[in-house]
């Protein structure tokens, strides 16, 4: 929904005299010679490319799960934590995430979480995970495992005794449960619930973390939403007022209001039925539109920052535009604008708007007779 530009004055009223090559002008105009008027403050109409602009804040961090929330480290080893990693730690496909007992327990890339001791002769799509996790790791060939294949056989047992002697394990050729965990991606640790020193607890979760992609977040009015699409090109203000660009890369279909108990979270029960605003009635419902850098070496090592995002909304490459200011209401409904003649004699021409260009404070206007280098009254200043 375009937005609605309220424009101040009152409307203009013209008298129309049709008389042969005589150019319509108001009885204002008419009354006083344009020798003796003041200079008017004017502007060029131009040839240019607008573009819809949504400008909004957002928060510079990094991607979790598709929901926004961070990956668990589920810990299922028996013992003493005896390393743990630090905070901000980048673990990745193959590394040691912590130690139990001072025995190693690894990262390894799935979507289905360890649950059991992988060895010979089980399926699953756990033994395909892991699988795909040794061949990419270069403990066997694609030929050797096969790595779509859910089948763990002779082969898989020798690549996970190569997997287990680079990790200093006892080399069993049988992938014990606790021994690994899996993870969609490699983990940027942002919590830690155990510590140093503490007993293990089957099910326990050891600690928190992102992936390492960069992404902005960004809270969006909910009924902005249909101006904003998966693709549209973003200019990204970093905290240090350095600008990159960037893509809309996900826009919420569900709106949220903030939690009342404080908490951060969202609530997507609390929006009043039928309103743009919250239960509470202090807040409007909001979607989460995710924006994907197109130069992440280019955001830092920010995390949670604030930055301000510019959406590019839509664009007109090649339009006729004046500023905004320039457009008159006027009484029947509609616009105009005041086009200066030569001799100081101007005329109203009645246009039709386009795009709003709210960074550069322009609109694309079309009207009979309205020609880019033609100059129209604006207010003064």
């Amino acid at each position: 929904m375009r937005k609605t530009w309220v424009l101040a004055g009152a409307a203009v009223l013209v008298a129309v005299i049709a008389t042969a090559g005589v150019v319509v002008m108001s009885t204002a105009k008419q009354a006083t010679p344009a020798a003796q008027e003041l200079p008017a403050n004017t502007a060029k109409v131009e040839m240019v490319t607008l573009s819809a602009v949504v400008s909004v804040d957002g928060t510079l961090t990094y991607s979790a799960q598709s929901d926004g929330s961070p990956f668990s480290v589920i810990n299922h080893a028996q013992g003493t934590y005896t390393k743990l990693p630090a905070l901000g730690q980048v673990i990745s496909q193959g590394q040691v995430l912590y130690r139990v007992n001072d025995s190693p327990v690894v990262l390894l890339y799935g979507s289905t979480p360890a649950y059991r001791t992988l060895s010979a002769g089980a399926t699953g799509a756990d033994v395909a995970q892991l699988k795909a996790d040794l061949v990419a790791l270069g403990y066997a060939t694609s030929a050797q495992l096969g790595p779509t294949s859910a089948s763990f056989w002779s082969a898989t047992t020798t690549a996970v005794e190569k997997l287990q002697a680079a990790l200093g394990m006892t080399q069993t050729g049988a992938l014990t449960l606790g021994q690994a965990v899996f993870e969609p991606t490699a983990v940027r640790v942002t919590t830690m619930s155990a510590q140093l020193g503490g007993g293990t607890q089957t099910g326990q979760t050891v600690m928190q973390a992102t992936s390492t992609t960069r992404i902005v977040q960004v809270a969006l009015v909910a009924s902005q939403q249909t101006e904003v699409a998966v693709g549209d090109t973003v200019t990204i203000t970093l905290p240090n007022n350095k600008t990159t660009p960037g893509v809309v890369s996900s826009v919420g279909a569900v709106a949220t209001c903030p939690s009342s108990s404080g908490s951060g979270r969202s609530n997507s029960s609390s929006a009043a039925p039928g309103t743009d605003t919250c239960s509470s009635g202090s807040t409007t419902p909001t979607i989460t539109v995710d924006i994907t850098p197109s130069d992440p070496a280019a955001t830092g090592t920010w995390d949670q920052a604030p930055v301000r995002v510019g959406i590019t909304t839509a664009t007109v490459p090649s339009a006729l535009a004046v500023p905004v200011t320039a457009l008159l209401a006027q009484s029947g409904g509609g616009y105009a604008v005041e086009v200066v003649n030569a001799g100081g004699i101007n005329h109203l021409v009645p246009v039709s708007l386009g795009l709003f260009d709210d960074a550069d404070g322009l609109v694309q206007v079309s009207g009979s007779g309205l020609a880019a280098g033609q100059q129209v009254v604006v207010p003064t200043t």
